[in-house]
This record gives C-alpha cells, sequence and structure tokens, in this order.
C-alpha cells in the first residue's frame, strides 16, 4: 500500500510502478463524512416515510389511508402475496438493508476485516439497483388505481419524508468512496 505525502494544491500522487493515481486518504475520508451524514439523516426519516400514511385513497365516497407498511401487509392479507411481497421488498427491507449496510461501512471500516468489507460493498451494489424500484411501484399503483371520477389519489404526510430519505440515500451512495475500505486493508484481515 503507497504512503501518500501530504500534497500541495492542484498536486496528485502516482503509483511509482505503473503511473496511476493514488487515492488520497484525506479526500475519501471528506466524501465518506457527507455520506456518512447522509446516510444517517436518511435512517432519521425511514421511520416516518415507512410509517406515516403515504397515499389517501377516496374511492366512492370512502376515504382510506395507507402507510408503505400497512399497505404492503394489506397487499398480503387481502390475497395479494405476489405484489404485497414486492412492495414489502422493495420499499421496507432492500431500503433498510441499503442504509444500514452503507452506514457499517462508513462507522467503522477497520472493524470488519477486509474479507467482511468486500461481502458488505457488493451487497450494497446489488441493493443500489433496486433502489427506485418502490418509486416506479407507487407510480404503478397509484396509476393501476387512478380510475377517472371514481377515485382519487392524494398523497400523505409520509411523501415528503420518503421523498428527502430517497434523495438522502442517493446522496449517500453518491458521496461514499469504497477506496477508503481498502485504505483499512492492513488494519485488520
Amino acid at each position: 500500500m503507497h504512503e501518500v505525502p501530504r500534497l500541495g494544491a492542484g498536486q496528485c500522487a502516482r503509483c511509482v510502478r505503473c503511473g496511476a493515481r493514488v487515492a488520497d486518504a484525506r479526500a475519501a475520508g471528506a466524501r465518506n463524512a457527507r455520506a456518512w451524514h447522509a446516510a444517517c439523516a436518511a435512517l432519521v426519516l425511514y421511520p416516518l416515510a415507512v410509517s406515516l400514511p403515504i397515499l389517501r385513497l377516496e374511492r366512492l365516497g370512502q376515504t382510506r389511508e395507507n402507510s408503505v407498511w400497512s399497505g404492503s401487509l394489506g397487499l398480503i392479507a387481502e390475497g395479494q402475496l405476489a405484489v404485497g411481497l414486492l412492495v414489502f421488498l422493495c420499499s421496507i427491507v432492500v431500503p433498510l438493508a441499503k442504509l444500514t449496510t452503507l452506514a457499517l461501512l462508513l462507522a467503522r471500516p477497520a472493524r470488519l476485516s477486509a474479507r467482511r468489507r468486500a461481502h458488505a460493498w457488493r451487497v450494497l451494489e446489488f441493493a443500489g439497483r433496486w433502489g427506485m424500484l418502490d418509486v416506479l411501484l407507487v407510480s404503478i399503483l397509484v396509476a393501476w388505481l387512478e380510475l377517472g371520477a371514481w377515485v382519487e389519489v392524494t398523497p400523505g404526510p409520509a411523501a415528503a419524508a420518503f421523498c428527502a430519505c430517497v434523495l438522502c440515500s442517493l446522496l449517500a451512495s453518491a458521496w461514499f468512496d469504497p477506496r477508503a475500505l481498502w485504505m483499512h486493508a492492513g488494519e485488520s484481515g
């Protein structure tokens, strides 16, 4: 592993063998500090986004509010097992797993062996692929339920929390610098 000397403005360190740019631990640390704050904000917003009503449905004079949690369990209880499980996995389990894994990697990566860090990074990358599927599911659900004047769908108070949670999660993922994971490779094995 290269030791990067203190660099001046506009300078960068290069590998003596291949000439590739060497990551600066201080720069990666600053990016990961921003990612840590965004991940913590998303984790704080997550319970609100999942538990507060996200949609208000008015159908034939009857009003019903559903949270992501109650909506997914309601779909399962009504016999829509596949849709309910899909909503539950994509809107509750996967985002929570992604945020928890990201927070774990950002909090103390040296506590994990290099093998566990690599595994956690693969889990994070896999979960990231499914990150926007829950937004697609909500839009499909609204389009499916929109039946002209018969059904009115309005956003509930969780919509803002849900959007903020997704935004913080996306920012945390974008700011996360995985090179910092390997800078700790010599600390634990």
